[in-house]
């Protein structure tokens, strides 16, 4: 019996090396274009397009951040991206939580139908909407209007958000409403009181998730607003023109552009965790 457990413990320790090994691997192919990009945004702009560039950097500079905020109209980019960002997290948030509610915990006529099509939207390439939505929009008279990017977002998010809350709403137990129901609580200061509580790690999830597809888009923003009215990640291609692409500039407003990002993650980093691990989908 203490041969097999002498065995055994060589085993699981090479195990545990073999899947850290494996760890390592993953985070430093993840991490790595995170690196390059900073490694960029601080070399000098000319061992930016060395055609033997190093992985260390070989001299710091600020000079790239100065250039990246004195093109075109940064803060104004920065500022439509987080009111588009932001209005798309609430709205979508809003709705979705109330849909999810309404999904998970009604019964009524084409319920099924509702759920089939929140997951068949999901499916079609966002591509592929493009020309729809341009012309849906230009008879709306929200074309080039931040209002008019807004609802684009919301139809690609919004089923999202949707399908995720209604895995969390599954897991939280009928029998908790009910009894807060029998303590006296009407069905609507039941959910407040106990359903929207236990929801807090999905709503935080689902939320990181939007803003983070709302702040990142590009395609639909480039094609549905003109310049004047461009978000941050249209802004970054104001570093390329016809004399060719200013690589550490550009790296210097992607580091940027991702500082938003960074920052909402750290902050809700546990609940965030929380969301993820506790999503599981059933019934």
């Amino acid at each position: 019996m203490s041969g097999t457990s002498t065995l055994a413990a060589p085993r699981r320790r090479r195990g545990r090396l073999g899947w850290n090994l494996l760890g390592l691997l993953v985070f430093v192919t993840v991490g790595f274009p995170f690196y390059w990009m900073l490694n960029t945004a601080f070399k000098p702009a000319k061992d930016a397009i060395d055609p033997d560039p190093s992985l260390l950097p070989t001299g710091l500079t600020l000079a790239n951040f100065r250039r990246a905020l004195n093109i075109a109209d940064f803060w104004g980019a920065v500022g439509r991206s987080l009111i588009v960002s932001l209005s798309v997290v609430a709205i979508g948030v809003a709705v979705g939580m109330l849909a999810a509610l309404a999904i998970s915990r009604f019964a009524f006529r084409g319920r099924k139908v509702v759920i089939v099509g929140i997951l068949a939207v999901q499916m079609v390439p966002l591509i592929a909407m493009i020309i729809p939505i341009f012309l849906l929009l230009n008879d709306l008279g929200q074309y080039d209007r931040l209002t008019g990017l807004l609802l684009t977002y919301l139809t690609f998010i919004l089923p999202f958000t949707v399908w995720t809350l209604r895995g969390f709403i599954v897991n939280i137990p009928r029998e908790l409403e009910e009894a807060a129901m029998v303590d006296g609580c009407s069905r609507t200061g039941a959910f407040l009181r106990v359903v929207f509580p236990l929801l807090a790690p999905g709503l935080v999830a689902t939320s990181v998730y939007g803003f983070i597809q709302a702040w990142n888009e590009y395609l639909y923003a480039l094609m549905l607003l003109s310049q004047e009215r461009q978000t941050a990640t249209v802004w970054l291609a104001n570093f390329t023109t016809k004399h060719g692409t200013e690589y550490a500039p550009m790296m210097a407003g992607a580091t940027m552009m991702a500082i938003p990002i960074v920052v909402l993650f750290l902050l809700v980093q546990r609940k965030m965790a929380a969301g993820l691990t506790a999503g599981a989908v059933k019934g």
